[in-house]
């Protein structure tokens, strides 16, 4: 149900962001493409903007904005939003702060794992004045099975230099609910940057295809002799209706019928 108990409500986002709407609003634009696929498929006509990455649903159609990274304040503001959607690490504090000052309503989201991310899109949702859409109550029963796996993983999400998951992610959480284990999971950094030669030993190297686009020619060529599993970015690391049937997209994804293996 709605969250609004008066006129006026003051409502904290997942950083504890003060903000205050008369009401559900009707003109969103959102900067993180997993909650621009969210808002466009549960409140049709509520989105009038979203940046150059938010490619899902592939029928949206509304005003981009620029990246996600760098959206163009002006071509937000020009939209005259009620309120923008944006979150801790796609987007940057300075373009957050500047919506607000000109006196744009931000909400901002962080989920760290998948019970997390239900909770968020659920806040979220409820402030956009919807109540749980069927796919995120089939996100929470697919993700609601025990573990399949049982391996040691290094995820990779750049290269040049090479970056790798660490821990306290979201996309390390999707990962160890399906039994993996992230061979960075205790690095003090959520997004180590090791050289090549010093990446571990593990049972699977794990290549999305965002945000860099790993691919069966750039990226397993790199690590000779370990199998590697290319999965889909966007059912790894976004929240949203993909998470529906994220698990048995990665499930199959990751099956050791899947596998690539470079040799000498």
């Amino acid at each position: 149900m709605p969250v609004f108990a008066s006129r006026t409500s003051e409502l904290r986002d997942d950083l504890g962001g003060s903000l205050r709407l008369a009401g559900p609003p009707s003109r969103v634009v959102s900067l993180v493409p997993s909650l621009t696929e969210a808002v466009a498929v549960s409140a049709p006509g509520l989105l009038v903007g979203a940046t150059d990455y938010c490619t899902h649903p592939a029928s949206l159609d509304v005003a981009r904005v620029g990246g996600s990274k760098y959206p163009s304040v002006d071509a937000v503001l020009a939209l005259s939003p009620d309120l923008v959607l944006a979150n801790a690490e796609e987007n940057r504090p300075e373009d957050v702060a500047a919506l607000r000052a000109a006196g744009v309503p931000v909400w901002v989201t962080f989920p760290r794992t998948l019970d997390e991310a239900f909770v968020s899109l659920g806040r979220m949702l409820s402030v956009l004045g919807v109540g749980s859409p069927a796919w995120l109550d089939a996100a929470r029963e697919a993700w609601a099975e025990p573990p399949e796996y049982a391996l040691r993983v290094v995820v990779p999400v750049w290269r040049r230099p090479w970056i790798v998951l660490g821990g306290r992610t979201f996309a390390g959480d999707v990962l160890a609910r399906l039994g993996l284990v992230n061979a960075y999971e205790d690095s003090p950094d959520r997004y180590p940057r090791p050289a090549l030669a010093d990446i571990p030993a593990c049972d699977l190297v794990v290549l999305p295809d965002e945000p860099y686009a790993f691919t069966g020619v750039d990226g397993p060529e790199a690590f000779v002799g370990r199998p590697c599993a290319l999965v889909s970015g966007r059912h790894l690391t976004w929240y949203g209706p993909s998470l529906a049937e994220a698990r048995d997209v990665l499930r199959g994804q990751l099956s050791p019928k899947a596998w690539l293996r470079s040799h000498p």
